[in-house]
């Protein structure tokens, strides 16, 4: 499938927004409690067939805990889990149409790459040919044909992650869970394989649950991302969505870089609010998803790539900040300047490098405009 092809395909998977659409997994009223900690608080969830789907959070959040009860491996303590349509709370882990693949692989040393992945259908004794069929079909898929006789530590970091992924897909599970499956491999090796992972996903059918910290993961390979705290999910939306309309400041602040000015709304209206943050200074304008009443305390959040910054005061825009230049971060393709606005506080702004450093006319200690559209920024209240 061409690039224009499968970027057709996946803006036309939106299940979520089909009312005729039947949930794969379901979350009701779901509470799971340690003792007097609860993990999972009163979460109610759907999930869909087909799709790649992230939960998104820092430790202790309790996306494993929700993941561990998906693959059984935990009971929830109130609440009904479903499955395409079956309750699973009394099924154990062996018997649901769920596969787990681990963050340490948990691969077989004793065991060739291609006996690794035939050991989940040995096991349910399926024949010999089926068997032999599916792992040359599972090799074949990974990409690991050259490497079906060779030792777990004869290969690369990498290889192992796939040949992990091949045995967890070997037995067709409707859902496969993926805890962290990327984080043993190095940066570069990551971001490769987060593109394997996402063709994968895409040719299998399969649907794939990642737990991540890694926002940058859970960005590039979701159809869907749930951001979670404290046992809740604050905002289940797209990538787009989940960057460009956060939901609320948490959101807006764990996703990626943002910057944040703290004021009082001044007007609300036409999807849009302003705020007067700092005296002496032209409120600032930005996207409003609901009527705010004037006088609300409200943060504007807005990206540092959507700051633009020049030397001389901007015509015809709608917000204008001055400030005052306290750092340069030279990052090969862009730079981000650290700017002192009139409150104090520090304004983050990116900028492309097109030409070279010596011919740049922005420096360090000089008195600088930052701008940005009436929608590069949200309004937000809580």
């Amino acid at each position: 499938m061409s690039d224009a092809a499968t970027a057709t395909a996946l803006a036309d998977f939106v299940p979520w927004e089909d009312p005729q659409a039947t949930p794969l997994i379901r979350f009701q009223n779901v509470t799971k409690r340690f003792g007097d900690f609860t993990a999972i608080d009163d979460l109610t969830i759907d999930i869909y067939e087909k799709e790649f789907f992230a939960l998104l959070g820092p430790s202790g959040c309790g996306k494993t805990t929700m993941m561990r009860m998906l693959g059984g491996f935990e009971t929830q303590t109130e609440g009904t889990i479903l499955i395409d349509g079956q309750d699973v709370g009394p099924i154990p882990p062996n018997k649901r149409a769920v596969n787990m693949m681990f963050q340490s692989y948990a691969l077989f040393p004793h065991l060739s790459v291609a006996e690794n992945i035939a050991f989940g259908l040995k096991r349910d004794k399926l024949p010999k040919d089926q068997i032999a069929a599916r792992v040359d079909e599972m090799l074949n898929l990974v990409q690991l044909d050259k490497f079906a006789n060779r030792k777990p530590h004869q290969i690369s970091g990498g290889q192992r992650q796939r040949v992990a992924l091949a045995r967890s897909l070997a037995k067709a599970p409707k859902l496969l869970l993926l805890d962290e499956p990327l984080g043993a491999l190095d940066k570069k090796l990551r971001q490769d394989t987060q593109f394997e992972l996402m063709d994968i996903q895409e040719q299998t059918g399969t649907t794939f649950v990642i737990v991540t910290h890694d926002q940058e993961e859970a960005m590039t390979v979701a159809s869907r991302i749930a951001v979670m705290d404290h046992g809740k999910i604050i905002q289940v939306d797209t990538p787009a969505k989940i960057y460009e309309e956060p939901g609320s400041i948490y959101v807006a602040d764990f996703i990626g870089d943002v910057n944040l000015i703290k004021g009082n709304v001044t007007k609300s209206g036409d999807d849009h609010a302003s705020i007067s943050w700092a005296e002496g200074q032209q409120d600032l304008v930005g996207i409003a998803h609901t009527e705010i009443p004037v006088g609300t305390s409200a943060t504007l959040a807005v990206r540092p790539e959507k700051v633009a910054i020049s030397v001389e005061k901007p015509e015809g825009v709608t917000n204008a900040i001055r400030g005052k230049v306290l750092d340069i971060a030279y990052l090969g393709n862009m730079s981000t300047y650290v700017i002192e606005i009139p409150t104090g506080e520090h304004i983050k702004a990116q900028a492309a490098n097109t030409r070279r450093i010596r011919r740049r006319a922005i420096t360090w200690e000089q008195e600088v405009w930052l701008s940005f559209t009436d929608t590069a920024g949200v309004v937000l209240t809580s």
